[in-house]
């Protein structure tokens, strides 16, 4: 039987621009050994077989090689200076235009480039995925430097440390790999912003391992431009007693996937997760999610609250995934959405896979307007309507922030909010 000939795809302009960026990069990407072969695997990945549409089924809602039509030059960006923590009291460490600052010294934390991992390290474990990881494939290709930081067993972070993730234009490609030891506490930002007009590309990878005993808060916090396009990925693994509390917060960007995957690999591990997505203009942001729960007694809870305006159209997709031996799993999902126009537009897919038999599992998923009754009860009492409307939105997104124990950080995220509502509102 003959072997059959693949066709060549015919690559779009934005798959063009990255094949020709990596050949103008390659002699100069940090890593050599395996690391190379990784790169070249992955763009390879690429060329043959394109970025993927809406036939990928975890890409269904969000056809990246239609909606990705042009890459921007991978020429210096403009220098940019560190901004104001979040939180006043936080920790900052800046990476700007892609380039981390490491000189931060905090007790019971060590801090270093992911750029000499790449060189010195054969094993620098950047593959990825798999054949359906677009965002893998296009930081593996193009990844340059980024953060390792080791949290030591039983220390306990003062103050949040916060990621601050600022561009100025054209590409970054980034990778964090972050360890939390044993019984280690602690909040961790990871803040993503634009700071011109000029558009940009920013792909950013996070491998987070939290440890025995751990209690971890992660805040993602994107707000990046409107002309921005904003590929990212969390893979977290969970262990025994561990406890990491996960909130996503998008804010920003034209078009924006947002990746988190997870499994749980001790038992007693409990993980919540909170979403946020404040979506207006012609934008698009897809929050896919996953997560293994391996074995027995661990829990997980996400609630995702969306609020769309205008022509913006959002994706939530969620699969949670029980295995056999995963007995006295509990897990509940939850997407709720306030649509705030005609024009918009959102997709929710919440997942459910049980291979186990003693479990309690649910997900749900609701898309409304606001409520009219409430809407007419505050109107009544002589508040106009457009204010009456922003209340009775910025309750529905506040009531998942008051949740933090951190008083300091609701003020903030609060205020981040209210501004975003009284702009689009």
């Amino acid at each position: 039987m003959a072997t059959p000939i693949l066709t060549p795809i015919k690559l779009t302009a934005a798959e063009t621009a990255l094949v020709d960026a990596f050949t103008r990069q390659v002699g100069e990407l940090p890593g050599d050994g395996m690391v190379l072969v990784a790169r070249d695997n992955a763009l390879d990945g690429i060329k043959t077989e394109g970025l993927p549409t809406r036939r990928v089924e975890s890409w269904h809602y969000t056809d990246l090689r239609a909606l990705l039509r042009a890459i921007p030059a991978d020429t210096n960006a403009p220098f940019i200076e560190q901004r104001p923590g979040l939180v006043s009291n936080a920790f900052v460490l800046p990476v700007l235009n892609g380039k981390p600052d490491v000189k931060t010294s905090i007790d019971g934390v060590t801090i270093g480039s992911f750029r000499d991992r790449l060189m010195s390290d054969d094993h620098a474990h950047i593959e990825p995925r798999g054949s359906d990881d677009a965002i893998g494939r296009i930081n593996t290709s193009f990844v340059r430097d980024g953060l390792v930081i080791d949290i030591a067993d039983g220390t306990t972070l003062e103050r949040p440390l916060e990621l601050q993730l600022s561009q100025s234009a054209g590409q970054s490609h980034m990778r964090f790999a972050v360890s939390f030891g044993a019984q280690t506490k602690g909040t961790v930002i990871e803040r993503h912003s634009s700071l011109s007009d000029d558009a940009s590309l920013v792909s950013s990878v996070s491998d987070v391992v939290v440890g025995d005993g751990a209690d971890i808060l992660w805040i993602i916090f994107q707000a990046q431009g409107p002309v921005d396009t904003h590929l990212a990925q969390m893979n977290f693994k969970l262990g025994a007693n561990a406890k990491l509390t996960l909130y996503v917060i998008n804010t920003g960007g034209k078009l924006v996937r947002q990746e988190v995957h997870g499994v749980t690999v001790g038992e007693g591990s409990d993980f919540q997760m909170r979403g946020i997505n404040l979506l207006g203009g012609d934008t698009h942001t897809d929050v896919t999610f996953t997560l293994g729960h391996d074995v027995p007694n661990t829990t997980s809870t996400e609630i995702i609250r969306n609020v769309i305006f205008d022509r913006a159209r959002g994706v939530f997709q969620g699969q949670i995934r029980v295995a056999p031996d995963a007995q006295k799993t509990d897990a509940r999902m939850a997407c709720n959405t306030l649509l705030m126009s005609d024009d918009a537009d959102f997709s929710a897919k919440p997942e459910l896979e049980i291979f186990a038999d003693d479990v309690q599992c649910g997900h749900g998923a609701t898309v409304i307007d606001i409520n009219a009754t409430h809407l007419y009860y505050l109107m009544a009492r002589g508040i106009p309507e457009n204010k009456a409307r922003g209340l009775l939105i910025n309750a529905f997104v506040a009531e998942i922030v008051e949740e933090l124990d951190d008083e300091q950080l609701v003020e903030a995220l609060e205020d981040v909010i209210s501004a975003w509502l009284d702009k689009h509102a």
